[in-house]
């Protein structure tokens, strides 16, 4: 009798591959453009001085760092990504001393055997809208959380909302074979955008009091890095990995005038729609 493939194969594959590693060469860059909504987390899911904190889909750790920094020497925060490149990346990063009580661990929140009740936070920044079984994967991480444990994690809004987040793919759709329609409920970077989806995901996981906020926090990017930005991540950081030359240098030729509109004084700025999300464990 055949085996079922274990969860989230594909994006496993995907970020301890090409994703994870444009990741880690893009790291100084993600972390400015994300630098307000690691304050916006770390604030809503500070446990107090001294407390145990795990954040999820850690990435290259900022995150991590950051809530590390702020729980002080006596609490702890563990950092926890399925890829390995960004792990690594991450772990290097303590080593520098950007924060003793931080570690980093690779493994899919899903199924990972954590330890019951051991912590008094759950963070995530964008880390958690990727699971092939959400309501699987938040009952399994609200076991690890103490009872009463607060959860604090921000997720994409719509990409109606987040023009800037899609203005590559929209200019470089002409160039490209049709795409199919986006299922709302497939893993991926706005796969949390219906507010009352998540609030079914938590409340059928076994989370209470929950909330879901609107943030909108504004970003920057310099100008220098906007195009590397646009064409080494998402959809079009895919495509330009398949297409031919002739077609990659036609896409690459429009996405200056596509994003004009947000470049001013040196750096393109845009607004970034995405939920605050909290409950208790």
């Amino acid at each position: 009798m055949p085996q079922s493939a274990p969860p989230n194969t594909r994006q496993a594959a995907l970020w301890n591959d090409v994703s994870g590693k444009a990741w880690v060469e893009m790291q100084p860059i993600l972390d400015e453009i994300l630098a307000p909504f690691e304050r916006l987390v770390v604030d809503a899911g500070y446990p107090g001085e001294g407390g145990n904190v795990l954040d999820l889909g850690c990435g290259a750790g900022a995150t991590t760092l950051a809530m590390a920094r702020r729980v002080g020497n006596g609490g702890r925060c563990v950092g926890l990504d399925i890829s390995q490149p960004l792990v690594a990346l991450a772990t290097e990063r303590t080593k520098l001393g950007e924060a003793e009580n931080a570690s980093f661990e690779v493994g899919d929140a899903q199924t990972y055997a954590f330890e019951s009740g051991h912590f008094d936070a759950v963070i995530s920044r964008f880390g958690v809208m990727f699971f092939d079984d959400p309501v699987a994967a938040f009952a399994n991480i609200r076991r690890t959380a103490r009872r009463g444990g607060k959860l604090a994690f921000v997720a994409w809004r719509s990409p109606l909302e987040n023009d800037f987040m899609t203005t590559a793919a929209r200019a470089a759709a002409p160039f490209l074979p049709p795409a199919p329609a986006p299922d709302p409920d497939a893993p991926g970077q706005f796969a949390f955008a219906d507010s009352a989806k998540v609030k079914r995901i938590l409340d059928a996981s076994g989370w209470a009091s929950i909330e879901v906020e609107q943030a909108d926090l504004p970003c920057r990017i310099d100008q220098r890095d906007l195009m590397t930005y646009a064409t080494r991540l998402g959809p079009l950081g895919a495509a330009l990995r398949e297409v031919d030359r002739a077609t990659a240098e036609k896409i690459t030729a429009v996405l200056p005038t596509a994003f004009a509109p947000f470049v001013e004084d040196g750096e393109a700025r845009f607004n970034a729609a995405c939920w605050l999300v909290t409950a208790l464990a």
